[in-house]
């Protein structure tokens, strides 16, 4: 399997690149937002001690990326690919958060429509983990046609375990939508 869990994607509205250490500033700047992590397992992201440690491992998974507003150029938040698991065909999609400024208005769907649409190149099974308490991440996630398959407990990387629900989208559903 030739994925590459780090291709630089583009469509009208966004374009995602890799994730480099340099981008710490400009993401935090995105992330130091509280509201964006109401919602979110863990409320404190928006601290820069704990925002470092988020990114730390994004920087290890090798598979996170920054994410552009192409009209301006400016950074509106984050994603990754993680997991990938060739002998189930399948990889997992999340760690995402876009500023609140782009909420709404479609950047999410359209980040996850390029990452979903590349990952089934090469898999037929998209995972999603998304926090019990963060019901507008739930609502997304359904709106692209995740089911939702199960409760799990989940230490994100360096960080105490959290209950979260497990959604996976179908390459067969996505590609007949």
């Amino acid at each position: 399997m030739n994925f590459d869990l780090q291709p630089t994607l583009e469509n009208e509205l966004i374009t995602i690149v890799p994730l480099k250490a340099d981008d710490f500033e400009k993401l935090y700047a995105v992330a130091s937002d509280p509201l964006i992590w109401e919602q979110h397992p863990n409320k404190d992201r928006y601290k820069r001690e704990v925002f470092e440690n988020f990114f730390k491992g994004a920087m290890e998974s090798n598979g996170a990326f920054i994410v552009f507003y192409k009209a301006t150029g400016s950074v509106i938040g984050s994603s990754r690919y993680y997991e990938l698991n060739e002998e189930n065909n399948t990889v997992a999609v999340g760690y995402t958060f876009i500023g609140r400024d782009f909420w709404g208005k479609g950047h999410n769907a359209a980040l996850k429509k390029l990452m979903l649409n590349y990952a089934f190149q090469f898999v037929n099974k998209v995972i999603l983990h998304i926090g019990a308490t963060n019901f507008r991440s739930q609502k997304a996630t359904e709106k692209l046609g995740a089911v939702k398959t199960g409760e799990i407990e989940i230490a994100y990387y360096g960080e105490p375990i959290k209950w979260n629900f497990e959604y996976q989208i179908d390459k067969a559903k996505w590609e007949n939508k």
